[in-house]
């Protein structure tokens, strides 16, 4: 269960901070994660005239970096971007951690939420989610997908696709994206869910082509692409999101100010008109909302990781 900032040592007009603040993320540069840190690091710096530094502490699966910031002193000063995978997966499928997301780290405030979209290779038979299930089912066992690693976002996507339409396809990870990307262009998978902004060049360039996006709402940048609920999978619902969480026991003051600053931050026209751009925009959202979000995300991906019982050498 999540636990909320306890008050200990500051007052509420804590002049928090009165040094430099890390944010870890525990991916290489460039992913989402990343993307959303880097986002708000530099506006932050500004806000509270000290550098906010994002420090990237990628490996096995986002546990190293976020092992980092559990463990990091509780006074405001080491801070985690973290998302879906490493608060709310990792832990029911990777064993000994060395730390629990849910017990050890705190939400702060909720960033941003990118959709997934299904990729297939441009000239696959298949245009729709329909016309892929009506195929894959036909050919149990025949059809791959790709993922980069057991407990991803776009790997527990393809599973509860598989859960719900009822089909037997065959789990290809990756150890990164630019190959998964090669491999789906050349056919050599048939489906790929990815994250929308690492899929737009090559949907834009005709290399691949979308057949639906995971989010309740169709996509802006993508209005033609139906969602896979509408494809006859109510509910669906499976997104990369990312917020910023502190360690447990972070004061109450420290956690409100982070809070109020990057909500201010996410409201600014420009950061605002980018994110909305990019379909990841959130609404304005306190630390008890983020942290009722986050349990009902795990609550969701402890059912389908129980429903189609996958591993993490799946």
């Amino acid at each position: 269960m999540l636990i909320l900032a306890a008050t200990g040592g500051f007052a509420a007009d804590t002049d928090y901070p009165t040094k430099p603040v890390n944010i870890v993320v525990a991916y290489a540069p460039g992913g989402q994660g990343d993307v959303f840190a880097r986002l708000v690091s530099e506006k932050l710096s500004t806000v509270y005239k000290q550098p906010v530094v994002v420090d990237n502490k990628p490996g096995v699966s986002g546990t190293v970096g976020t092992r980092i910031a559990a463990k990091s002193k509780n006074d405001g000063y080491t801070l985690l971007l973290g998302q879906t995978g490493e608060i709310t997966v990792n832990r029911l499928l990777i064993k000994d951690m060395g730390y629990d997301p849910m017990k050890e780290l705190v939400p702060v405030v909720l960033i941003g939420n990118a959709p997934l979209v299904m990729l297939a290779p441009a000239d696959a038979p298949y245009n729709t989610v329909n016309e892929f299930i009506q195929m894959a089912r036909a050919k149990p066992g025949d059809f791959s997908y790709g993922s980069v690693g057991a407990g991803t976002p776009g790997h527990l996507s393809a599973v509860a696709l598989a859960l719900g339409a009822k089909l037997n396809m065959v789990h290809v990870p990756y150890k990164g994206v630019g190959p998964l990307l090669s491999d789906l262009m050349a056919g050599r998978l048939q489906a790929f869910f990815s994250s929308a902004s690492a899929a737009m060049p090559q949907i834009k360039g005709g290399k691949l082509k979308a057949l639906g996006v995971t989010t309740p709402q169709r996509m802006n940048s993508l209005p033609q692409v139906p969602t896979i609920a509408e494809a006859g999978l109510p509910g669906f619902s499976y997104t990369l999101w990312g917020g910023l969480f502190a360690p447990a026991g972070t004061p109450t003051a420290v956690i409100d100010s982070l809070n109020r600053e990057v909500n201010a931050i996410l409201a600014m026209p420009d950061i605002r008109a980018r994110l909305e751009s990019d379909n990841v925009a959130v609404p304005k959202n306190t630390p008890a909302e983020f942290a009722d979000y986050v349990k009902a995300e795990s609550v969701k991906f402890e059912k389908l990781i129980k429903e189609a019982n996958v591993k993490v050498d799946q």
